[in-house]
């Protein structure tokens, strides 16, 4: 028995090991039409050769999937034809919504990516459930931080399925023009991924090692083209808008009834470069952020959710370490200060964006936009540019350089010196071995504004060793005292700061639990300007569970530290004295969360706290209840609490954030979600109700109606707005 134990773990080591070559499909040239209706009954699909034999990627990765799809790919000289078979034991699929660009965990869906470039490093990404709602996304980075997986990415294709007893069906036609390539290419790398429910597995097509994501970019197959591409036939696309809004400021009594009359266009050069424009831009149908609360001393950033800067994004965002010294944050763009310091909307004339591949190895960036002037407020008009170039290096890495300027366009007599520009030019390299063991990142930024001549550099590296049992990073960073990035995300200078972490992770042969890990990370600042005085530190230790029914559970202990330069009153009272600066605070905390098995219709996270907060106590808890009577309706509410209690005379606060929604999908064309929030920090109550309707292939009406109120002493409107967007896509 003992031997037969030793050999079949022999086996599964060989297994393992074989799958790592390469797997390949090839994909046949037709001439005959194919009919978009998930019946694959023409005779084009029986010739064709499939995809097939999936492996596991959880609950493990060392066998082959239970449900196997079969995947079957056809062209022609205007579009890429895919035909699926997707196995499952039934038809109790879950589909929490019918709107489009769903997230793939706790619901049944396919998906495939296609590395177009052949360079491990950029992707698109298309995918559907068993009822046909599709989704798409660009990949960046190589596939291997969760913010490289972009959904806001919009392009035309169509596809149907069917459910069969055992089985669902899908076929799309994705035309060539939606993927950026080279002419005469003959092989694309190409993988897919497989979520199932039923069977609680996620299965990808070559097999990928848990330790990396499910869309890694360095685990790919080859499709072999039965004839070289040929130059795409990609239309023009105009999206024109015209938007009307009324609305009221009640606290100034202002009122505004306003129309606007803008749009979009988009242009392909050779196979593989954007040319996108835009003019008096208006991105009030986009969807509304979720609030947080901030008991910390710095800003918090949001993700960028406007279309126009999309595609290509990690061309121009991917500079530096996007926690500390972020050079480029395109929403910047849009947005000022007003002249109480309050962040307000800066209307944008127009813009223009190049971007894509120049050579197989060299990727260009240009991005150029000017805002209107708001003299009521003292906000100038600007030009903002962004230039930038990278080359790719040895099997996935690459070298990027980039230039940044922001800069007034004409003279004001309220414009500072030191503001008439800011300008940054900055070297990245980023590392990633073929099998992403390897991955880091090294960069080198200096800023120019004017009178500044020393101080104005930020630097900093990251290498992170990735294996099945450990991961460890050596981290550090460091921004200068005068360095200036006004079309950054830079959360505080004069820092020296270094990010180890070491995680070591187990696999447990039976039971519960699928995985869990104990990791420690020590975060240590210091200022260099006050001789290296350590101003902060924070030591994280946890644990966490990965257990068998997709459920998550994590214990962390924070041992902070902290220097108060400035006075600072972390409950944001009015009028409440401040904690005194120049003091040392040593402070320890505990937090659990646990994540529930999303699978189930009614699923919720939870996430209680409690510990030591500076010179007092801080008691939280954090929860999001989430109900789906699926398709149709998905209900989730957000409730975070903090009670903060210091040592008199500073002051006490409870501070509720309370978000429920609601998301209504009556079909695949029309939706309306209902967002509400309670921000007891920043005083406000506001509703976001929005109605879309998508008429027509990526056209869209939305009616759009905003409310806010104060709550500090007396419930009463703040500002109020009703709008309705048209926009039409149309290519010529």
């Amino acid at each position: 028995m003992r031997k037969l134990v030793v050999f079949i773990a022999l086996l599964n080591v060989f297994l393992s090991l074989s799958q790592t070559k390469t797997k390949v499909i090839h994909v046949k040239y037709i001439h005959e039409p194919i009919t978009i209706d998930a019946v694959l009954d023409e005779d084009a699909w029986s010739k064709a050769q499939s995809a097939k034999d999936f492996w596991q990627y959880f609950p493990t990765d060392s066998i082959q999937a239970k449900q196997q799809t079969t995947i079957k790919m056809l062209f022609d000289d205007d579009n890429l034809y895919v035909g699926m078979r997707v196995n499952a034991k039934g038809k109790n699929y879950i589909i929490p919504s019918l709107r489009r660009d769903f997230r793939a965990s706790g619901n049944d869906n396919i998906s495939l990516i296609f590395d177009t470039f052949n360079d491990g490093t950029n992707a698109f990404f298309f995918g559907t459930n068993p009822y046909g709602v599709r989704r798409e996304a660009l990949i960046s980075g190589g596939g291997t931080e969760l913010r490289g997986f972009n959904t806001n990415w919009d392009t035309k294709w169509i596809g149907e399925t069917k459910i069969h007893k055992d089985h669902y069906t899908v076929e799309w036609m994705i035309p060539l023009s939606a993927f950026k390539y080279r002419e005469g290419e003959t092989k694309w790398r190409f993988n897919s991924y497989h979520f199932d429910t039923q069977d609680n597995e996620r299965n990808t097509w070559m097999n990928i090692p848990q330790n990396q994501f499910i869309f890694s970019l360095a685990y790919m197959g080859d499709m072999i083209f039965e004839k070289p591409l040929g130059k795409s036939k990609s239309p023009i696309s105009i999206i024109p808008f015209v938007n009307t809004i009324v609305s009221k400021d009640y606290e100034t009594g202002k009122s505004i009834n306003d129309f606007k009359i803008g749009g979009d266009a988009k242009f392909t050069i050779g196979n593989s470069m954007n040319l996108d424009f835009t003019l008096n831009p208006d991105f009030s149908q986009v969807e509304v952020d979720q609030q947080v609360t901030n008991l910390t001393r710095f800003e918090i950033s949001l993700p960028e959710r406007r279309q126009f800067f999309i595609e290509n994004s990690d061309l121009f965002g991917d500079f530096g370490n996007n926690r500390d010294a972020n050079p480029f944050f395109s929403r910047r763009i849009g947005i000022a200060t007003d002249l109480e310091g309050n962040n307000i909307e800066n209307d944008i004339i127009g813009g223009v964006r190049l971007s894509g591949k120049i050579t197989n190895n060299i990727r260009l960036g240009i991005l150029n936009m000017q805002t209107a002037e708001d003299l009521q407020n003292n906000i100038p008009t600007t030009n903002n540019t962004v230039i930038t170039l990278q080359q790719k290096l040895f099997s996935r890495s690459n070298l990027s350089v980039m230039f940044i300027n922001k800069q007034a366009t004409k003279n004001y007599d309220f414009l500072e010196d030191k503001d008439r520009y800011n300008r940054v030019l900055g070297i990245d390299y980023r590392l990633a071995s073929s099998d992403n063991s390897w991955v880091g990142k090294y960069f080198f930024h200096k800023s120019f504004s004017p009178n500044v001549n020393s101080k104005d550099v930020s630097a900093g590296i990251s290498t992170e060793f990735n294996s099945r049992f450990f991961k460890i990073r050596l981290g550090g960073v460091y921004v200068g005292d005068n360095f200036r990035s006004d079309l950054g995300f830079i959360n505080r200078t004069d820092i020296f700061k270094i990010t180890p972490r070491i995680e070591r992770i187990f696999w447990p042969k039976k039971g519960k639990i699928q995985k869990h890990s104990f990791s420690i990370m020590p975060i240590f600042l210091w200022k260099p300007e006050l001789n290296f005085q350590n101003s902060d530190y924070t030591i994280i230790s946890s644990w966490q569970a990965s257990f068998m029914n997709t459920s998550e559970l994590q214990f962390e202990m924070l041992n902070r530290y902290t220097h108060l330069y400035y006075s600072f009153d972390p409950t944001g009272t009015d009028g409440a004295i401040p904690l005194p600066n120049n003091k040392n605070y040593y402070y320890t905390s505990f937090n659990v969360s646990f994540r529930s098995d999303r699978r189930k219709k009614f699923s919720y996270n939870l996430k209680p706290s409690i510990g030591k907060f500076y010179n007092g106590e801080k008691y939280s808890i954090q929860t999001q209840l989430t109900l789906r009577l699926q398709p149709y309706f998905t209900s989730s509410i957000q409730l975070n609490y903090n009670k903060i209690v210091l040592p008199k005379p500073y002051p006490n606060a409870s501070i509720w954030l309370i978000g429920p929604k609601m998301d209504i999908t009556f079909n695949k064309k029309l939706f309306w979600a209902t967002f509400i929030q309670y921000n007891s920090q920043r005083n406000n109550f506001s509703v976001n109700t929005r109605l879309q309707w998508r008429f027509a292939p990526l056209s869209d009406l939305f009616v759009v109606y905003n409310d806010n109120y104060f709550t500090e002493n007396v419930f009463a409107p703040r500002t109020r707005s009703f709008n309705v967007k048209l926009t039409y896509w149309l290519n010529i």
